[in-house]
């Protein structure tokens, strides 16, 4: 996400190095590139011209005019305006003093919301809540079935009434059941529309009189640029929602909807949606979002992941197999495994300070090499898992054949692993971890 946002910060950056100092012809040139680097993601003029002039008017200040570091002391006021505009602090959603607690999810048809309710349904349950699912929407062909083949997905139930025209009622009705069955979460799916419309609007007002929900989010989808705001803007001047959900940020296509609803709607943005999986949610920190945008990483969220998918304890029983080194084929495809779940490899590395993942194109990066590096190890028996010193011609042939890759492509893998457990041997026997890195890096990487 992000990424096309970033590079035009890059080129920003590049102005400003090599500057003794920052003046009021050098900064109002470096301004006058944001300003047209954040139009051309598709902020908001207003919110992009006073973004602008308070970075410029900060810039002029007397203790950065003085700085001996203008392109730290510029990058340092330019984060700090990215977080202010996108809200400063994380916002979680409100829960009920005494349970249930009730979620309104609203938004137009396409956006993405019956994927969101599924979504956050999936992280309640992972926090050991005990969601429900509610069907109110009773206009999009399938949109009940959708939630439902969801919700299993995710093990979680679905209310809807079969028949049922009403979705006030179903709404109720399904109020009544989470209470009923000591349900924590309830989460009501409403319907959208291809565009707003009075029939739409009302609709989900009614909604809200009749369950009274304790947060109200309204899902947007990131890549409609302007008119994500109008609609935003629409939708809470009639139901004063309580947060904003931006989904599909995986395009980061006109990505400039998550820098301006936050000022247009006052509300704080609470979530973003990643990919299509159950499990690509995330909440919204701003600071994070700030630093990955300026192209500097966001290591907490990418240690977040990886605790969510490896416990302490497998962590400490691959640390012991690498020490011994004992760790095989099968136990690289179980990590191998674990990084799918966290996400696309992109966006994993975008989270790493001074990694531009939109340069990894460029680098000849493929997503799909995964894919085949796992097709070339399921490829294998049991033994060459195991023992890859068995690794011979004929096999090697084999498995390329039984992959669908190339013998270049398994012999690459078979001299990378090997090289791998060659390192961790001499780690282990009190060899220098940091030269034998320095050695491994200096052979992939050219001078």
């Amino acid at each position: 996400m992000f990424e096309s946002l970033s590079s035009r910060f890059e080129e920003v950056y590049k102005k400003i190095r090599g500057q003794a100092r920052l003046t009021e012809s050098n900064v109002a040139d470096i301004t006058r590139d944001i300003r047209r680097t954040l139009l051309d993601a598709d902020v908001n003029y207003k919110v992009a011209k006073k973004f602008v002039d308070d970075v410029q008017a900060k810039a002029m200040g007397a203790d950065v005019l003085r700085s001996i570091n203008p392109e730290q002391q510029f990058i340092k006021i330019l984060y700090d305006e990215l977080v202010l505009l996108m809200g400063e602090t994380s916002k979680d959603i409100k829960y009920a003093s005494e349970p249930p607690t009730i979620v309104m999810v609203c938004g137009l048809q396409g956006s993405g919301k019956t994927t969101f309710c599924a979504k956050l349904a999936t992280m309640m349950r992972n926090k050991n809540r005990k969601p429900l699912l509610v069907a109110a929407d009773i206009y999009r062909p399938a949109a009940i079935e959708q939630l439902k083949v969801l919700g299993g997905q995710s093990d979680v139930p679905v209310f809807s009434i079969d028949g049922e025209t009403n979705a006030v009622t179903i709404a109720k009705e399904g109020l009544s059941f989470a209470r009923d069955h000591a349900h924590e979460i309830v989460i009501v799916d409403t319907a959208g529309r291809l565009t707003i419309d009075e029939v739409m609007m009302q609709e989900v007002a009614d909604i809200k009189s009749a369950i009274k929900p304790h947060e109200i989010l309204f899902v947007c989808d990131a890549m409609i640029g302007q008119d994500a705001v109008t609609t935003a803007k629409a939708f809470h001047d009639r139901l004063a929602f309580d947060g904003v959900v931006l989904t599909k940020m995986d395009g980061d296509a006109r990505s400039g909807a998550a820098l301006s609803i936050r000022s247009i709607v006052n509300e704080p943005i609470k979530f973003i949606s990643t990919g299509e999986k159950l499990d690509a949610i995330e909440r919204f920190h701003p600071d994070r979002m700030a630093s990955r945008i300026l192209g500097m990483g966001d290591v907490v969220s990418l240690v977040e992941r990886v605790e969510a998918q490896i416990s302490a304890e497998e962590a400490k029983k691959v640390e012991e197999k690498l020490r011994k080194a004992e760790f095989s084929f099968d136990d690289f495809l179980v990590q191998l495994g674990h990084i799918k779940k966290m996400g696309s490899m992109r966006d994993l590395l975008g989270m790493i300070p001074g990694v531009n993942a939109a340069a990894l194109d460029t680098a000849g990066f493929d997503e799909k090499s995964m894919a085949r590096v796992e097709a070339i190890v399921h490829s294998m028996t049991k033994d060459e898992r195991r023992f890859p010193e068995i690794l011979n011609g004929p096999r090697r042939a084999r498995i390329a054949m039984g992959s669908g890759t190339s013998v270049q492509e398994v012999n690459r893998l078979i001299k990378q692993f090997t090289e791998m457990q060659k390192m961790i041997k001499k780690m282990s026997r009190g060899g220098s971890m940091r030269k034998e890195v320095k050695d491994l890096m200096r052979a992939r990487v050219p001078e």
